[in-house]
């Protein structure tokens, strides 16, 4: 009895402090994630540590998401960092007036604003600066994505964890994110 009461502690512990599983459910972050994929998401490297560009982050709803009843979590790229001036230009993301080098998207697809039919005025309309705390993300698959350029930015407090590995299906189990 007392054996099986660890068990479900350290399992719940480990869920909401350590890792857990999650799947893709989207092709928004295709070709890095496919549909269906399922992949181990990490805590710990964020309560010691700020995401980093390129990182591949898991993360609840903001409030703007929220008025448009969402609630599932979502899985994006970071690609701009707070205090940065993040600008997209001639299909291009500029940080710090720098083009940003994005090998992780597909050939031919580059970054657009009419990605966000459903957003008045799409957040990255005009250049901005990102405020302190705040993660601008977006898909790897640009085209299908609806992310930070039609809703904003991401509170830190917002991100669960960091994409950790790839465990389902077996022909792409092993990858690391």
């Amino acid at each position: 009895m007392i054996f099986g009461i660890c068990e479900v502690g350290l399992a719940f512990y480990v869920k909401a402090y350590v890792a857990e599983a999650r799947y893709i459910p989207s092709g928004a972050m295709l070709p890095t994630l496919q549909i269906n994929d399922r992949l181990i998401i990490e805590k710990l490297s964020y309560r010691f540590n700020d995401p980093e560009r390129g990182d591949i982050i898991i993360f609840n709803p903001t409030d703007t998401l929220k008025k448009q009843n969402f609630r599932d979590a979502f899985i994006e790229r970071v690609v701009g960092l707070p205090g940065e001036k993040v600008e997209l230009k001639d299909r291009k993301i500029y940080i710090n007036d720098q083009p940003l080098a994005e090998d992780y998207i597909a050939d031919g697809q580059r970054t657009v604003i009419d990605a966000c039919k459903s957003a008045p005025q799409p957040y990255l309309s005009k250049p901005v600066t990102l405020p302190p705390n705040s993660y601008l993300v977006l898909g790897d698959n640009r085209e299908n994505s609806y992310d930070s350029r039609c809703w904003g930015v991401v509170p830190r407090d917002n991100i669960i964890g960091k994409a950790f590995i790839i465990y389902w299906p077996r022909d792409r189990s092993g990858i690391a994110l």
